[in-house]
């Protein structure tokens, strides 16, 4: 473990030495930003709306979670499909195009470290910028009334999110000495676990349960609720765990050519 912190920090380092990490972090506050301020403008005028009206039953339904940090959250997540992609493409395929990988596999380091290591690494920097977008839920917490529980498991929901995006993205890093390449398959692969439920409507009982399970966006739906099953986190974890196994074997099996 101890080598894969050593890994885990110096990769952390070299983020921060290309823009690019800067570039990613900016882009994801921003929008964070304009999400927040979107949303809550639009909470603002429903809520003038129903005041001006004097009804009291829809100022009853009207709700901090529901109408801005849930939505908030879901675009967030829309926007770690398309950033993670840029962080994690250059974990395996620049290794490689450098030709540095094969200095990294005859270390005196086991392949499942190296893994850890980047894998660390990349998911703190995700992690990194989900707590820093987190001073928009203070903001409410302080200036509003929002259920601070199911704030919480929102937030650990679209953290869950990034580090499957992460897990994924390390594996197709693995597969190409190509950073775009690497980039575009898993900006793929993370669409297709978004979009794999879209069909499930018209497909029979068993397949359409197989599809939603399988959807991303079903089980992180649940958590931006308030409600945290064991099935969705088993689930989550899972994917991580198979990223990083698939990973493994394929940097073991670049070992051995």
């Amino acid at each position: 473990m101890k080598n894969a912190l050593v890994i885990a920090g110096k990769e952390l380092q070299s983020y921060f030495v290309q823009p690019v990490a800067y570039v990613v972090m900016a882009v994801f506050l921003l929008l964070a930003g304009w999400f927040f301020f979107s949303l809550l403008s639009r909470f603002d005028q429903i809520l003038q709306i129903y005041i001006m009206m004097h009804n009291v039953q829809a100022l009853e339904r009207v709700n901090l979670n529901t109408m801005v940090v849930a939505p908030m959250l879901h675009d967030l997540a829309i926007v770690l499909v398309i950033l993670v992609p840029a962080i994690t493409m250059r974990a395996f395929a620049e290794e490689k195009r450098t030709g540095t990988y094969e200095l990294l596999l005859t270390a005196p380091v086991r392949t499942g470290e190296v893994v850890a290591g980047k894998f660390i690494a990349a998911a703190c920097f995700v992690l990194g910028m989900i707590v820093l977008s987190g001073v928009y839920a203070v903001i409410l917490a302080l200036y509003g009334n929002p259920e601070a529980g199911v704030m919480a498991s929102g937030y650990l929901g679209l953290g869950l999110l990034g580090v499957c995006f992460v897990g994924v993205g390390l594996f197709t890093s693995s597969l190409t000495t190509n950073q775009i390449i690497a980039a575009i398959s898993c900006f793929g692969a993370l669409l297709l676990l978004y979009v794999i439920s879209w069909p499930a409507e018209a497909a029979g009982a068993a397949t359409t349960a197989v599809l939603r399970y399988l959807s991303l966006p079903e089980h992180f739906d649940r958590m931006t609720q308030g409600l945290i099953d064991s099935r969705d986190l088993v689930y989550l974890l899972s994917l991580v765990g198979v990223a990083l196994f698939l990973t493994q074997r394929s940097v073991e099996s670049a070992r051995w050519r």
